[in-house]
């Protein structure tokens, strides 16, 4: 069966298709790739996706990146605490969506992703885009240490 498709010209692709087909079994090359884009517009989901690599699953700067970075990741929770008791969420809106991010290293780095362009290089959507930013930023002010 197989070779009558390789015969007829059905191509290297469907073939190797038909042959997991065939044989009732699927290759596995070893865990399913992250998605560039979630579907989910939870701050946190979003944050755990494209932030905590970096800072941390709980925003401390600790993530399994971190190491490997010239500049330490900040500890997030502390955003408010170093500006008088206030979170300052049109600086942080801004650090991420790129007004303000090249007056930081890190932020303005080649180690540091600036998620304004990256998320419209992602999806053309600018309202999602949007979005997404202010909701990493919510959770953001919502992990701030009292």
């Amino acid at each position: 069966m197989v070779g009558a498709k390789w015969l007829a010209g059905v191509g290297g692709v469907l073939l190797v298709a038909t042959l997991g087909i065939a044989s009732g079994s699927s290759q596995t090359t070893g865990p399913a790739p992250l998605p560039l884009v979630t579907s989910s517009m939870y701050g946190r989901d979003l944050f755990e996706l494209y932030c905590s690599s970096c800072h941390g699953r709980e925003g401390k700067g600790g993530g399994p990146v971190a190491g490997a970075l010239n500049v330490p990741p900040s500890d997030l929770r502390t955003l408010a605490r170093r500006n008088g008791g206030v979170f300052p969420k049109a600086a942080v809106t801004a650090f991420v969506t790129v007004e303000q991010a090249r007056l930081v290293p890190a932020h303005g780095s080649k180690e540091m992703p600036v998620w304004g362009p990256i998320f419209r290089g992602l999806d053309r959507n600018e309202r999602a885009n949007r979005e997404r930013i202010e909701n990493i930023v919510a959770y953001l002010a919502s992990m701030q240490m009292k």
